[in-house]
């Protein structure tokens, strides 16, 4: 694996914890997560719509209308139920928890997913085990004693 994209995907990691800190904290601040959740995508939505026009100018934005589909918008969707989610985690479980128990729940659906794509699927040992000890570690974290 590159050690670029290793240090992209470490730097993602942290970027993550930030994001929901600071969204848990606005939360704390407005009656509804809804609040955090809309600032999220507007900020995303502006800064990408920009970058759109600046690659591409108007034909950039004909593209997009011509490439939008009902299921294109699918990952918008479960992006946002994935930040929900993390909110009301990091609101009720704290940070360890909740990332204890995305991580172990996104490292069971990738397997799966690989899994289930290979051809011919084979269940090799080593990612099996480092699954089992992830399992293992988020039920640590979950349910340990302060």
């Amino acid at each position: 694996m590159s050690a670029l994209v290793s240090l992209l995907l470490v730097v993602a990691g942290a970027a993550l914890i930030a994001q929901n800190l600071i969204m848990a904290g606005t939360s704390t601040r407005a009656s509804t997560l809804l609040i955090p959740l809309l600032l999220n995508s507007a900020v995303g939505l502006t800064l990408l719509s920009l970058l759109l026009l600046w690659q591409g100018g108007a034909a950039g934005l004909r593209e997009l209308v011509a490439t939008t589909r009902p299921v294109t918008l699918v990952p918008g969707l479960l992006g946002t139920f994935f930040v929900f989610a993390s909110l009301t985690g990091y609101r009720t479980l704290g940070a360890a928890p909740t990332i204890a128990l995305l991580v172990a729940s996104q490292l069971v659906a990738g397997l799966a997913v690989d899994l289930y794509r290979a051809d011919p699927p084979r269940l090799a040992l080593t990612p099996m085990l480092g699954v089992a000890l992830l399992i293992l570690g988020a039920c640590l974290v979950l349910f340990r004693k302060v």
